[in-house]
């Protein structure tokens, strides 16, 4: 049985145009699906607005106490809850989960050798048999990034990391295809070039571009996701454009990443 789980990233959330576009696309596709969302930039508003202060280590969001509130409000509320709302509108029969709902992710605070991330949650399991009685009553299920540890406490997750961990949890149930959504057309050789998106993208080939300093930052935590969900069984990975989400789950389109 067909799944497909489907990220997009703040671009996408941060563009109402760009999200209703879509949204409309996603409600379209056929099948089982679950949308795996980020957090944009809102959260980051809404902290500085409050007065508290964001710090990012590698890209990744440091989460003290009092962010953990805010993106939890923003990620699990504003942001699911708009999505979840639109898609209801277009005939898409949405429910917005974190992991702490139905104990669908479980996960433990991060431990890092040098650097403390606060509130930040690495996944331990996933509730797939939970997840899988939603859709199977034909339920689309709406991820935001958030987590919780099974003791009270929720930790902001990476959003990718969630896509990759719900592909490898629920591939042995269905057919998964995962695909990462946002704003570029793939992995590109050359990240100033559209036109110079790599078809297909195995673990040598990565390691080689990765040595060249050839694939940018913010791509490499996407990859090294999608190589970890080949390696656990997921069918298929995909990368590119959002606006081109029929095509990339068609693989006409996008990058497709290999384990070979």
């Amino acid at each position: 049985m067909q799944l497909s789980i489907i990220k997009i990233g703040g671009n996408i959330i941060d563009d109402e145009t760009r999200l209703a576009v879509f949204l409309d696309t996603f409600a379209a596709v056929p099948g089982k699906k679950i949308l795996v969302h980020g957090g944009g930039k809102l959260a980051t508003k809404v902290a500085e607005g409050l007065g508290i202060r964001q710090q990012l280590v590698d890209g990744r969001r440091v989460t003290d106490g009092e962010t953990l509130k805010v993106v939890t409000m923003v990620y699990a509320g504003t942001i699911n809850k708009n999505i979840v709302a639109q898609l209801q509108a277009r005939g898409c029969d949405a429910i917005g989960l974190t992991g702490a709902d139905g104990n669908s992710i479980l996960a433990h605070k991060r431990v890092h050798p040098e650097i403390d991330y606060g509130f930040v949650g690495d996944v331990d399991s996933v509730n797939a048999a939970f997840l899988t009685g939603l859709l199977m009553l034909e339920k689309t299920i709406v991820f935001a990034p958030v987590t919780h540890d099974g003791k009270g406490l929720l930790l902001n997750t990476n959003a990718d990391t969630i896509a990759q961990e719900l592909a490898t949890g629920l591939g042995r149930s269905f057919d998964v295809s995962l695909v990462y959504s946002f704003e570029k057309s793939g992995v590109l050789r050359d990240a100033g070039d559209e036109s110079s998106v790599i078809g297909r993208i195995g673990p040598s080939e990565y390691q080689e571009l990765k040595a060249k300093r050839l694939i940018f930052a913010g791509m490499i935590p996407k990859l090294d996701n999608a190589f970890a969900a080949l390696r656990s069984g997921v069918g298929k990975v995909i990368i590119g454009r959002a606006e081109e989400l029929p095509l990339l789950l068609a693989g006409k389109a996008g990058t497709t990443i290999v384990n070979e």
